[in-house]
């Protein structure tokens, strides 16, 4: 039987809008993670420094344990103790890799699938720019990609006008790209059930591989709501962090996917939990990957590697600046698919003099307002 390998280090680096964390055993065998609650990273930081004491001297192999004493310790709950816990548990099974001199998802179970297959998420702008860039992503032999319909202006619209812009896009998108290229659509959580239901009823003469997030994530019953009425797959869950909150989207909001993010929602210790559960409904996983950082987004490739219903993964070119000074090597798309590095752990360095000459992502507070000066729904 193995000895315990205490924890004798846990550091903190910050870059743009991600918390990446870095666990030394007493043994050197080093481990990282990432936090993806992009809205506060100040705040995540905090955490794990109070989450620090508890973790020094702990056995580093012990991550259930670990994992329960970080979330059950207060009674809390949320985004940022999500993304602390998250970005250590992360770590923690990097070094179990590395321990074990076996990439994560040999440890997971093992391989159910050669490589993970990417859905490009476009950018933003005109239809015509929209348009080329899906045309783009097939050329780079992307089969799904992600279309973020709903854009800021469309909230100064009235109904009619907003809903046939919209439907108009999509209409151009699929004639542009033909059935070969699977379309999800993202409406970033900008309308209500009604008139979701009503955009969504037109969406589905397009074939959408999904349509996410309609309205926000309030109400799990809202939702499905929503998914009673709509004839097309319908995605949720990026913004929630526990089994107990998925629990209720899978079971009462109609959805065909759930959106974990591996930053937020408990790191691998809990993320495998979280994909079981969706299995058991039959439901597939299509995680939340943007705005992820390198280390974040490789964890999504070993948990999709080893999980059975992992059905596609969203993905943002990451061989540029920042992401390339991040760590010593990033995630990679080959035809279309992410694949993991072939090496124990996660396979990735931090790059730590990079990281801490980088700037703290602080995102203004400035909603979106209709054309009559109220804040509009997200």
């Amino acid at each position: 039987m193995r000895s315990a390998i205490p924890i004798a280090e846990v550091q903190t680096f910050v870059s743009g809008p991600s918390v990446f964390v870095r666990v030394t055993t007493e043994s050197g065998v080093r481990g990282i993670g990432e936090s993806t609650a992009f809205a506060f990273p100040l705040a995540v930081v905090a955490v794990v420094d109070a989450l620090r004491p508890a973790l020094v001297g702990a056995d580093a192999l012990q991550t259930t344990d670990l994992w329960l004493r970080m979330y059950r310790a207060l009674g809390w709950r949320g985004i940022t103790l999500g993304g602390a816990i998250s970005a250590i548990d992360q770590a923690l099974w990097d070094i179990r890799g590395r321990v074990f001199e076996e990439p994560v998802w040999q440890l997971l179970g093992g391989r159910v699938r050669r490589a993970v297959r990417a859905m490009k998420v476009l950018p933003t702008g005109t239809l015509e720019e929209v348009v080329g860039h899906a045309r783009q992503a097939q050329d780079e032999g992307y089969t799904a990609v992600k279309v973020l319909l709903h854009q800021h202006d469309h909230h100064t619209m009235g109904h009619a006008a907003r809903i046939s812009d919209l439907v108009g896009r999509m209409a151009a998108i699929r004639e542009a790209t033909g059935d070969d290229l699977d379309l999800g659509v993202e409406l970033h959580r900008n309308m209500q059930p009604g008139n979701s239901i009503a955009l969504i009823r037109e969406l589905a003469t397009y074939r959408p591989l999904f349509v996410e997030d309609p309205i926000p994530p309030d109400s799990a019953l809202s939702f499905g709501e929503v998914s009673a009425k709509s004839d097309v797959p319908m995605a949720a869950g990026e913004r929630n962090t526990t089994i107990y909150e998925f629990r209720e989207y899978v079971e009462k909001a109609g959805v065909s996917f759930i959106r974990p993010d591996v930053g937020i929602a408990g790191g691998f210790t809990h993320m495998t939990k979280i994909c079981a559960l969706a299995e058991a409904h039959h439901q597939g996983i299509i995680p939340h990957a943007v705005p992820s950082g390198p280390v974040a987004t490789m964890a999504h490739v070993h948990l999709g590697i080893a999980v059975p219903n992992w059905e596609v993964q969203e993905h943002v070119d990451q061989e540029r600046d920042p992401f390339t000074r991040m760590v010593d090597q990033v995630p990679r798309v080959i035809d279309g698919y992410l694949h993991p590095i072939d090496a124990p752990g996660l396979g990735m360095e931090l790059r730590d003099d990079d990281l801490r000459a980088g700037e703290v992502a602080v995102f203004p507070v400035a909603p979106d307002l209709r054309a009559d000066g109220s804040v509009a729904i997200r």
